[in-house]
């Protein structure tokens, strides 16, 4: 067993120096703690229906679920049904869905194109276990899209797009070093936080900063000959919605190009970001992408690509010696609902139009913040944000101290009481079916909050 310090290596930064308020409320601990277990127990006597099946569930599931990043104590509600924006719970009260299933659900709850391909497939057959047209169809749709990809495959999530880009860049380098960034996700098996440690694949890995050019020089200088790769996505997603500072990519592509290494843009999430991708925002483009989350509507989904060159080692016609198997990667709900959506309903005007609204509300979210005293933040770019317990937005990911983790709980627990449902960590993706006048109201829930977060959760305001 090779052991974990040899396999991970970390480039330790030093503090990064970031302007922030010169004065923020100063709370006592003890009231942000009683805060959070006042707000949790308001929770839980207003869902005695959610708690019933959360304690059922958990006779068969670990946890009560099967899908750990919904999980939240002292247990997540359960779903009832989705009417427009919004969802509803078992216990009958309305959230309007900012979470958008963590950017899988751009399309929103109820796209029609996608029920339609329901009607279709199921008409023609589930699983045949033969190669059909939809198939190319939809390969050629994603190839015309994004700049680099000349050659595309199919799985059935970004983790499995993920694990395989890294294995094909491994081959097609000769190499078998990894770099990443900390605190990035790229799936169940690729977490680099300080808790995907334990399910982490036994690559080689090594660990960069987001944001921080040098720390990618420097491992560049010392082993760029064994490098096969950076894995990055160019905005990170779950770490924060953190966008890259002007150049970063930029130095990313000419390190790799200098080293012969592969640059892997993991744009499961960022993709959203505009017709071509983060990179064709950024205008950088990448060796290989892998893409997920939203592309199929909401069908499972997973892709990776990249240039003719790098992909023809899966082609057997011209010696390709790879083989990349998986009975559902050719799945045809997956397949007809990524031509549903990539051919008619991910409207190109439409799409820009969604990314401006996350853009004001960012900004609208941002004067708030910044107006109050509160250590609350928000970052992001076009319709991902993520609002941070840290008194500035950062450049990379933060780490949270338990007072700043106990901010976040309190704001999660006061948006559910206002109607409103984004991720325990502040993470929000919009979806197609949100309205003005339910982000007006979103804006108006943060802004209560930062003007008396106690309020709520029925403790005492602080004088």
């Amino acid at each position: 067993m090779v052991s974990m310090d040899r396999r991970v290596r970390v480039w330790q930064p030093g503090a990064m120096r970031e302007a922030g308020r010169s004065e923020q409320a100063v709370i006592e601990p003890e009231l942000l703690a009683a805060a959070v277990a006042a707000a949790e127990a308001r929770y839980r006597t207003r869902r005695p229906r959610s708690a019933a099946l959360a304690a059922e569930a958990a006779a068969w599931l670990p946890g009560g679920n099967t899908r750990s990043v919904l999980h939240f104590d002292p247990f997540p509600f359960r779903l009832a049904g989705a009417e427009g924006a919004e969802v509803v719970d078992v216990d009958g009260h309305r959230y309007v869905d900012l979470l958008g299933n963590y950017s899988a659900g751009l399309l929103g709850h109820h796209p029609e194109e996608i029920g339609q391909v329901l009607a279709q497939v199921a008409a023609s057959g589930l699983g045949p276990g033969v190669v059909a047209p939809v198939e190319a169809e939809a390969a050629r749709l994603v190839c015309e899209r994004f700049a680099s990809i000349d050659r595309v495959r199919f799985t059935n999530s970004g983790t499995e797009a993920n694990l395989m880009a890294i294995a094909t860049a491994q081959h097609h380098t000769g190499r078998r070093k990894v770099v990443v960034c900390r605190s990035a996700y790229h799936g169940g098996v690729l977490y680099f936080g300080v808790d995907g440690e334990p399910l982490l694949v036994p690559h080689p890995w090594l660990v960069a900063e987001f944001n921080d050019a040098d720390s990618f020089r420097r491992f560049f200088a010392s082993d760029g000959d064994e490098i096969a790769c950076v894995l990055i996505e160019p905005m990170m997603g779950a770490a924060g919605c953190i966008p890259p500072q002007p150049g970063f990519l930029q130095t990313l592509r000419e390190l790799c190009d200098a080293a012969g290494a592969l640059l892997i843009f993991d744009e499961v999430m960022a993709s959203r970001l505009d017709r071509g991708g983060a990179q064709g925002r950024f205008g950088v483009t990448s060796d290989m992408t892998t893409l997920g989350k939203y592309m199929a509507g909401g069908f499972n989904f997973g892709a990776f690509g990249g240039s003719k060159e790098v992909m023809a080692a899966f082609d057997p016609g011209t010696g390709g010696m790879l083989s990349h198997g998986g009975t559902f990667n050719n799945n045809p709900l997956t397949m007809a609902g990524v031509v549903a959506t990539l051919g008619a309903a991910l409207r190109d005007h439409e799409l820009d139009q969604l990314n401006e609204r996350g853009d004001r509300l960012r900004h609208q979210l941002g004067d708030v913040l910044g107006g109050s005293n509160l250590p609350l933040s928000v970052s992001g770019l076009g319709s991902l944000l993520a609002i941070h317990a840290t008194p500035v937005p950062p450049l990379s990911p933060p780490v949270l101290g338990e007072a700043a983790r106990t901010w976040q709980r309190l704001l999660f627990f006061h948006l559910l009481e206002a109607g409103y449902y984004v991720a325990p960590r502040g993470f929000i993706a919009l979806r197609f079916d949100v309205r003005e006048n339910q982000l007006d109201g979103f804006v108006a829930a943060v802004a209560g909050f930062a003007a008396d977060p106690f309020r709520q959760a029925g403790a005492a305001t602080p004088k």
